[in-house]
């Protein structure tokens, strides 16, 4: 885990912030029509005990196709797998990247968990994460708090991969992106 300190917390509410604006000026997913309605996306608390250094244990670079909401398949590469110690227990993630990439600066991970559906969209998060290369090997920097809600969640039209089954994570992760408590519904 990564500590909690002012500065990372102050991080991700200027991250949160700037997601925000970016959002309300138009460029993001929210359709032209309901812009007028947005005033910024909902989030659980910044929490550290989401935030992950992990060490990396390599992948077998096979392309994968990964269902979409469209159901058309989005080829990806196994980059490698974290485990991730949760309090019902230790759980796998896959990590993915661009097919032929193999030195990727980030990996893709999306993820479903027990907030999907509920809390969260129900397609499932992503997350993008930054690996660093250490001396003590491969480490991939997995921060729950900046977990996300595909472009699905908010309009028709955008193609999303859908979660494997192997990145679902039982317990609820309440970190990052939320629905909105008042609505219970998408964005």
């Amino acid at each position: 885990m990564v500590s909690g300190d002012a500065a990372w917390t102050e991080a991700l509410l200027d991250f949160r912030r700037r997601k925000d604006e970016h959002f309300a000026a138009g460029k993001g997913p929210v359709p032209a029509g309901a812009l007028g309605d947005f005033h910024g996306l909902s989030y659980f608390a910044p929490d550290p005990g989401w935030a992950f250094v992990l060490p990396v244990a390599p992948g077998d670079g096979g392309e994968v196709p990964l269902a979409t909401n469209t159901g058309e398949a989005r080829p990806m590469a196994r980059f490698g797998t974290v485990t991730l110690e949760l309090p019902g227990g230790p759980h796998a993630l896959t990590l993915y990247a661009p097919p032929g990439d193999e030195t990727p600066a980030r990996v893709f991970v999306p993820f479903r968990d027990g907030t999907s559906g509920q809390e969260t969209y129900g397609a499932g998060r992503y997350l993008d994460a930054p690996l660093a290369r250490t001396p003590q090997g491969l480490r991939v920097s997995l921060d729950f708090n900046l977990a996300y809600h595909p472009y699905c969640a908010y309009a028709d039209g955008w193609i999303c991969p859908l979660p494997p089954r192997e990145n679902w994570l039982p317990e609820p992760v309440r970190a990052g992106e939320r629905l909105p408590a008042e609505e219970g519904a998408g964005p």
